[in-house]
């Protein structure tokens, strides 16, 4: 889960309304990776903006961005490795690297280019699922 401010949140909320639903028209205009956050920037695909000051800025600090590496797995491969005093071998997740050095240093163009449509899917199903928890809560009552 994917902490954000609730301004952002109805931020992403006015975007949402504003591609009718759509969620596949919501774009990355442009993406920037800071001293302590992944900056991206939201548009809609048919209405394309000329400026990023137009578009909805989303700032993913690196400890939310690592929790997202981690749970989706892709700074690490399945593999199988030795117990070290017992000697059996034992399949499990063998990482590649720190979730940002990974990011940084060892993903691809396009493995970086998942992992910020991820983090946009993530936050997107986030914050529908959690509205619709809210209301079935709301009308439980």
């Amino acid at each position: 889960m994917i902490k954000i401010s609730q301004k952002t949140k109805d931020a992403i909320w006015w975007m949402i309304i504003s591609v009718d639903y759509n969620y596949s028209r919501i774009s990355i205009a442009d993406h920037e990776l800071g001293e302590d956050a992944l900056t991206l920037w939201l548009e809609d695909k048919h209405d394309f903006k000329n400026t990023l000051e137009e578009c909805l800025e989303l700032n993913i600090p690196f400890k939310q961005l690592a929790k997202v590496i981690r749970a989706e797995g892709l700074n690490s491969y399945e593999g199988t490795k030795i117990h070290p005093r017992k000697g059996f071998i034992y399949k499990t997740r063998i990482e590649i690297n720190e979730p940002i050095r990974w990011y940084k240093e060892d993903a691809t163009l396009t493995e970086q280019q998942w992992l910020r449509e991820t983090v946009v899917k993530i936050l997107l199903t986030q914050l529908v699922e959690n509205e619709v928890a809210d209301t079935e809560i709301k009308y439980a009552i």
